[in-house]
């Protein structure tokens, strides 16, 4: 499978900072977006030590042979490991890497102590695709004239609609829509939602935080995804509607191409 990846990302119109972040490790087939939140602009600090930790868990040889060790381990001694493969659950340990250096680098600074950040990541390894994320920030696929989200929001308003609290025709009107009940930072320990995949040539995802979902509807969202060529002026259609429609927060899309080798079957 070959991946064409294009991540673009702005302030928007109404905050000062962009407190949003992401990362592509191409040679890892690894693509994070976080988007941060605190007080004076804790959340860029958040979000950007989310991704650099990321970023240098992957990198590290030594931490991969170490992990596999580990997770070989275990499935040896529970007999079951509930995780789909090594490639699920060393995106899942990034992911809580991550968490644990910022809640680190926030109790040594009482300025920090109040910053977290969502994250949302796809690691690609042959055909399939693993998905992990903590928060609001999305990821969806688009596959053949169909756009499915694959993430859930951990937000209170997705709550209440779980519990028929609300109705989705009222959410535009919820004054705590942007609420999250998970985030990154937070505490030691956190819990990641991970999932695998199938990927096949032809399928476009989207990594994005909620800049985007919150002004950019997503039947938009289908309509940029099937009509626009190309993950770079796909992902700069995207941003373009939502500076249009406001961009009353900083907006990230990360979009990621699966075309088939040659000799593989599209």
């Amino acid at each position: 499978m070959i991946l064409d990846a294009c991540a673009l990302t702005d302030v928007g119109c109404v905050r000062e900072h962009n407190e949003d972040d992401h990362i592509v490790l191409g040679e890892h087939g690894v693509y994070i977006v976080a988007d941060g939140m605190g007080g004076h602009a804790c959340g860029e600090v958040a979000s950007r030590i989310s991704v650099e930790s990321i970023a240098a868990f992957y990198n590290d040889a030594d931490v991969t042979r170490r992990l596999r060790e580990i997770y070989l381990r275990h499935w040896r001694d529970d007999g079951v490991n509930h995780l789909a493969s090594f490639n699920e659950f060393r995106l899942k340990s990034a992911i809580e890497y991550g968490n644990l250096q910022i809640y680190r680098e926030a109790a040594t600074d009482p300025a920090l102590e109040d910053m977290g950040t969502t994250v949302v990541g796809l690691a690609f390894v042959g055909t399939r695709v693993y998905v992990g994320h903590v928060g609001d920030s999305r990821a969806y696929r688009y596959r053949r004239g169909r756009l499915l989200q694959l993430t859930e929001d951990h937000s209170l308003a997705n709550e209440y609609l779980r519990m028929r609290v609300l109705r989705r025709e009222d959410l535009p009107h919820f004054p705590y829509k942007n609420v999250i009940v998970r985030a990154l930072g937070l505490q030691d320990e956190v819990v990641v939602d991970t999932q695998a995949r199938t990927c096949r040539p032809g399928d476009r995802y989207l990594l994005c935080s909620d800049g985007l979902t919150d002004l950019v509807s997503d039947e938009e969202i289908f309509e940029v995804l099937a009509g626009w060529s190309g993950a770079e002026v796909a992902s700069q259609e995207l941003v373009r509607r939502a500076i249009q429609y406001g961009g009353v927060d900083n907006v990230t899309v990360l979009i990621v191409d699966a075309h088939a080798r040659n000799g593989e079957p599209a």
